[in-house]
């Protein structure tokens, strides 16, 4: 069995695509998933699957949504050891430790994350690892003009989490359910 999670874009935040956590356990239940749990009411759901293929699995529960939402999420999924290597592989983590500094943009397939073409001004930073992006936005992220350009740029995909959200998730991935 392996262990993934899912990470829905647009849930809760801003009052877009209200979706109970309870409501969203239970879809991804009845769409054959075990050891099913949420982490804060943002879309955030930690699951067991027979499957290894995290990109069948976000198609799994796109259609699941698709039926059971008014407003169907897009999906990213990851396996616990890649939610890991995401957590190792942070780049901006010897600038500072405070979580709220730290976010990580989470794209959807299997390409390489590539740069956007948005600005970056000091002391802000912005660095593509693996499939993610990272940001470091040091006067945190409701005043930060990169994330201000990254939440703006069209056709951008993928969903953003903040470090503390990343690194629970991580840590929930390896508890027994």
């Amino acid at each position: 069995m392996t262990v993934m999670v899912a990470l829905l874009r647009g849930v809760n935040v801003g009052g877009s695509s209200t979706v109970p956590m309870a409501d969203l356990r239970r879809v991804v239940a009845d769409a054959g998933y075990r050891d099913v749990r949420t982490y804060v009411n943002s879309g955030n759901v930690v699951l067991t699957t027979g499957t290894a293929d995290t990109e069948e699995v976000a198609a799994t529960l796109r259609a699941a949504f698709a039926d059971a939402f008014a407003a169907a999420p897009d999906v990213v999924v990851r396996t616990r050891d890649e939610l890991h290597a995401v957590v190792d592989a942070n780049p901006f983590l010897d600038r500072d430790d405070d979580p709220t500094h730290h976010h990580v943009v989470f794209l959807p397939g299997r390409a390489p994350a590539r740069l956007p073409d948005v600005e970056v001004q000091e002391p802000e930073a912005l660095a593509a690892v693996g499939r993610e992006l990272y940001l470091w936005l040091p006067n945190g992220a409701g005043r930060s003009r990169l994330a201000a350009r990254m939440a703006g740029r069209a056709g951008g995909g993928g969903t953003a989490r903040n470090w503390r959200t990343v690194t629970t998730l991580a840590r929930m991935a390896d508890e027994p359910a």
